[in-house]
């Protein structure tokens, strides 16, 4: 069997070489198994690539560099394209997932899971504020999304041969690889762990940063037409509403009383105006996701590609 370790990274120059001797240390005593690292670099500017080209003279190491940043989910999937393994396990370079649990992985999938989801108890080193943030986050993909996504499991999985292969064979420019890993179905299993605080350096993944934000909007458009048909319901709701308010305005009329003040008229207008700001907004994400869809780009560039030589990939005895 080969496992193929998939990597996406930038700038994480304090974290690859733990990261590498930890995961050759995991896989160390998995029986029969051979292993490759994907390293995908997202445009790094600091000495990750001159530690990773050290690294790998002595590891089985693969280099992918990028053309210019492109994102996580992109250089994931480029990482995919040009992984040879059985099984694949994508994960972060931070250390705050424990690679120390890859055989636990591989032993699910040995035993016929084709998806190994790892889902988080705790999250060491969080702030309780970004806790519950995450946790209304997931509670509103839920409510929207076709497909259930299970909670407090982010970018730490195992996926089969085929699940990788039916995941590239979808053309969508931006996917979601949260949901899509649920959405292919297979048979899926759960291992929970403590995630640890980041070993070094600072995340790219603040609280209110573009990433976060970026992430909640595709996991929310991706799976789902559900927010456009809440769109309708607060148009049906407002155009009764304003229908109560025409009546209520004839009746006062027919019946002499005085015309009541504009600040209900004012507050009126705001109501209606911000429901139909929301609205246009809801479509506009739906909107902007088509475009990028039908421009035809291509989701990544890569630069050039570092291989390690084939005698060099290590079999675990």
């Amino acid at each position: 069997m080969l496992l193929s370790l998939v990597f996406s990274f930038r700038n994480e120059e304090e974290n690859i070489p733990d990261l590498v001797r930890r995961v050759d240390a995991a896989v160390t005593g998995i029986e029969g198994v051979k292993y490759e690292m994907v390293f995908v670099n997202d445009d790094s500017t600091d000495r990750s690539l001159e530690l990773l080209l050290d690294l790998q003279k002595r590891y089985p190491i693969k280099i992918i560099n990028m053309s210019r940043r492109f994102g996580v989910t992109p250089c994931v999937l480029a990482g995919f394209s040009h992984a040879r393994g059985d099984a694949i396990v994508y994960m972060d370079t931070d250390l705050q997932d424990p690679p120390e649990l890859i055989p636990k992985m591989v032993a699910l999938f040995l035993n016929g899971a084709d998806v190994v989801h790892m889902t988080r108890t705790h999250r060491d080193g969080e702030s309780a504020a970004k806790m519950w943030l995450t946790k209304q986050a997931y509670r509103v993909l839920n409510f929207f999304s076709d497909v259930r996504l299970p909670e407090n499991t982010g970018d730490f999985k195992l996926l089969s041969r085929r699940v990788v292969e039916e995941i590239l064979k979808l053309s969508e420019y931006d996917p979601y690889m949260r949901g899509l890993s649920v959405w292919v179905g297979y048979r899926q299993e759960f291992l929970h762990y403590r995630r640890e605080r980041r070993l070094g350096g600072e995340t790219h993944f603040p609280l209110f940063g573009k990433g976060p934000i970026r992430e909640f909007i595709r996991g929310l458009t991706a799976f789902s037409a559900g927010p456009l048909y809440l769109s309708f319901f607060f148009g049906l709701v407002t155009t009764l509403f304003c229908f109560g308010l025409i009546l209520y305005a004839l009746a006062t009329k027919l019946a002499g009383v005085a015309v009541p003040g504009i600040s209900g008229v004012l507050i009126a207008v705001a109501l209606f105006s911000g429901i139909i700001m929301i609205s246009n907004g809801l479509i506009g994400l739906y909107v902007a996701r088509i475009y990028n869809e039908v421009r035809g780009r291509p989701r990544y560039i890569i630069r050039n590609i570092i291989p390690f030589e084939e005698t060099s990939a290590k079999e675990i005895a």
